[in-house]
């Protein structure tokens, strides 16, 4: 992989565990769904097989194991589930409000979430209009993440090179959908994902989002 040396441009943000701390509540909901319906896993293991993917790659998942129909069912129940556990007590994730403030650069959102999702848990933490009219779903392209598509889409959106975007993932397919999409990436390890697997070509892992605004002056 060829790293780009262009200055930054755009900082395309990942949403859930980068911008809002609903991976945990998410785990939860997963892991608890996971022992009712036939899928008993880990925290570790819901994270490994479902984070930063598309609700249809989960689906498809689920579905390969425990058939269509339960697939349908623990879909359906996923949404009421993380919806009522964002309601009662999702916040963003710890110092990025503060972060936001501080950074000069061309921001956008590229999630695996749908754009109601968004809507809500980015409404619910009072940053929806930090991004209002610059927000991307994988819902819109053909492949969600580890493709690049997602990526590749908001670049196009905003007008700029993927060579001159930089990515703030906090999961292992957003990373990689980074890489194949040619933009360095800043893997955030505050969250559910180890470090260890954040790491590789083009991409510098932190665990404060309080180093955010001088890692991202550090490329522009």
């Amino acid at each position: 992989m060829i790293v780009s040396t262009e200055p930054v441009r755009l900082v395309i943000f990942d949403c859930d565990g980068v911008l809002v701390d609903s991976e945990p509540l998410a785990a939860r909901v997963q892991v608890a769904l996971g022992a009712e319906l036939g899928w008993p896993m880990t925290e570790a293991e819901v994270v490994e097989r479902f984070v930063g993917r598309s609700a249809a790659s989960v689906r498809e998942q689920i579905a390969a194991r425990l058939g269509d129909e339960t697939a349908r069912e623990w879909d359906e129940r996923f949404a009421v589930l993380h919806a009522e556990a964002v309601d009662a007590g999702l916040r963003p994730v710890e110092g990025l409000p503060e972060a936001l403030d501080r950074i000069s650069l061309a921001t956008c959102v590229a999630s695996s979430g749908s754009h109601e999702k968004m809507r809500h848990t980015l409404g619910r933490t009072g940053l929806y209009e930090r991004f209002a009219g610059r927000i991307h779903s994988a819902t819109e392209v053909p492949r969600g993440k580890p493709a690049p598509d997602v990526f590749l889409y908001a670049a196009r959106r905003m007008g700029v090179e993927p060579a001159a975007c930089v990515v703030v993932e906090d999961s292992v397919p957003g990373v990689r959908a980074a890489r194949a999409a040619g933009m360095r990436s800043l893997g955030y390890a505050g969250g559910l994902t180890p470090a260890a697997a954040l790491a590789g070509p083009g991409t510098v892992v932190f665990t404060d989002m309080g180093e955010l605004p001088a890692l991202l002056e550090g490329m522009a």
